[in-house]
């Protein structure tokens, strides 16, 4: 595991520095690498004196802290395969998970988490409590023993997220992890250029997903100070105190930021709407190469008065927003760049250990998610469907020899996601396989990009989510962002102008508004925010048989 050799060479450098932080009521409390260290051999102690060997699982539910990834890295650290799961996951659904990996141990939250998996299952392993991890007052050794690992040792399992099924547990090796540490830290490196002082990285994203993990390791292996949030209502506030170079976001937190900075000049009105209006559409223009004179003044103009202060309210320090999970909205992205801040896109699943394109930070083309890494292959197979192979690729699901041989058929991991190449050797993500709407009249509709090209028409929107498999046309769910509701009448807007220009198959031809948002609580996203479409119709069967009812009796 060379990760973690790095990762405990970088805490001993860095004994007396600050390398991983937490922001609670707005203020910082700091570990510095001898800090951390003990943690993580007190957390050792506590596994090896409760008889746990190498290869036993340990699943760990928590949500992010420095305690968390210090249990972590000591897991590993004792041979432990570590099972990371999502705490506001819905306790059914943990269970489920838990009786598949069956662990040897839980680690949760509190007293109240383990009574309720106690009372789903009677039958559970031994849990303790994270906080209880923590009491040895051994002293910490200079340079802790590693297990001597090979490369193919399964070092943790990642249940996926389900969109449409059971989740399956990923598992990933020391092997696949090394190389995706590597290559992420390289692509950090070109990032920050050449400096002596410590990347500023502030972190939201639990640790229990792949993508977000693996940053939590590249950081830890490199110089570098995380700074974590504790309280995801207070994130605006958190990140002015952390002031990172660059953090991991997924789109829907993007959008959000751009839908406020936008709400909140309009409502301005007189000058500064007036200068953010032309500013923006000159902005475009430019980018199709037909940009006037007035637009290269407005732009200016903006770039001297507004942008500056747009930039600084998101992050004075940015040298860049990395997104990744779902497909960001192109729009969305220019309007980062447009104010100085480049977002640079990665695509993965939790099967390539997270990660299979990065975007270059010199040289990136938005509305795609850059090139694939070194030392990866990717191609397009049947139906448009990305495949990819390499060291990122994982061995297989826990214990689902068919669901493995199923998707690494053909010495290729399928993704399951549709996507081209541009000239330049740059992705893009067009869809999900799983996700075509078929048409009774034959028609393969992706919804995303319909959805998405509706969605930046109507910000009122929370969701807007397609249906109409084996109907005569689309038709569509919107959720409300806010309490103050939905318009039909802009919905209807929204959806013609969409509709301009499309043939008459991928047009959508009626709509209903859920007044109650998808969220992971109500079982509709999974436990990293993407729609679970087949929940989301069985739960509408009635409001949606409704559309198609209404047409025919129109």
């Amino acid at each position: 595991m060379k990760f973690l050799a790095r990762i405990f060479e970088q805490l001993a450098l860095r004994a007396d520095q600050p390398v991983i932080q937490e922001v609670r009521d707005g203020k910082i409390h700091a570990a510095s690498g001898n800090e951390f260290l003990r943690l993580i051999q007190q957390a050792r102690l506590f596994f090896s004196a409760r008889g746990l060997k190498p290869g036993d699982r340990c699943a760990l539910i928590a949500s992010n802290s420095i305690r968390w990834a210090a249990a972590d890295l000591a897991m590993m650290a004792e041979g432990l395969i570590v099972v990371p799961m999502y705490v506001r996951q819905a306790p059914a659904e943990l269970v489920m998970m838990l009786r598949d990996s069956t662990p040897a141990r839980i680690i949760c939250p509190d007293a109240g988490f383990a009574a309720e998996i106690k009372k789903l299952w009677p039958e559970a392993p031994k849990i303790s409590l994270l906080e209880s991890v923590f009491v040895s007052e051994a002293v910490i050794q200079p340079a802790p023993s590693l297990p001597v690992g090979a490369e193919d040792s399964t070092v943790t399992i990642i249940y996926t997220s389900g969109t449409s099924g059971e989740s399956k547990g990923v598992m990933l090796t020391a092997g696949n992890v090394d190389f995706m540490v590597g290559c992420t830290g390289a692509r950090l490196d070109r990032l920050m250029g050449a400096t002596v002082e410590p990347d500023k990285i502030f972190h939201y994203l639990p640790f229990c997903f792949a993508g977000s993990w693996i940053l939590l390791l590249t950081a830890l292996s490199r110089k570098s100070l995380l700074t974590l949030s504790m309280d995801l209502t207070k994130l605006s506030e958190e990140l002015k105190v952390a002031a990172p170079n660059y953090f991991l976001n997924v789109p829907t937190l993007l959008e959000r930021v751009r839908a406020k900075v936008q709400e909140t000049i309009l409502a301005r009105g007189g000058f500064a709407t007036r200068v953010f209006t032309n500013a923006r559409a000159g902005y475009m223009r430019k980018r199709e190469g037909k940009a006037s004179i007035g637009d290269s003044l407005w732009l200016a103009l903006a770039n001297q008065i507004m942008f500056p202060a747009i930039r600084t309210s998101i992050g004075a320090d940015l040298k860049a927003i990395i997104c990744g999970s779902a497909p960001l909205a192109y729009e969305t992205q220019l309007f980062f760049i447009m104010v100085g801040i480049p977002v640079l896109q990665v695509y993965g699943l939790t099967e390539t250990t997270a990660i299979c394109t990065m975007d270059d930070p010199k040289n990136y083309e938005p509305g795609r998610v850059g090139p694939a890494i070194p030392g990866i292959e990717m191609k397009v197979g049947e139906n448009e469907e990305i495949i990819v192979r390499g060291p990122n690729i994982f061995p297989g699901y826990w214990q689902k020899p068919a669901e493995t041989e199923k998707a690494l058929s053909g010495g290729w991991f399928h993704t399951g996601d549709q996507g081209d190449l541009d000239a330049n050797g740059n992705w893009r993500i067009t869809g999900r396989i799983k996700n075509l709407i078929i048409l009774n009249s034959g028609h393969n509709i992706a919804p995303e990009p319909l959805e998405d090209a509706v969605a930046q028409k109507l910000p009122e929107a929370g969701q807007f989510v397609l249906v109409g498999n084996q109907r005569g046309y689309l038709a569509a769910l919107v959720t409300p962002a806010s309490s103050n509701g939905l318009v039909s009448e802009k919905i209807q807007a929204a959806i013609d102008e969409a509709n301009g220009g499309l043939p008459h198959y991928k047009q959508i031809r009626a709509f209903h508004v859920v007044p109650e948002a998808f969220t992971i609580e109500n079982g509709l996203l999974t436990a990293n925010g993407k729609l679970k479409r087949d929940a989301i119709a069985a739960k509408y069967a009635a409001e949606i048989d409704s559309l198609y009812a209404a047409k025919k009796s129109a």
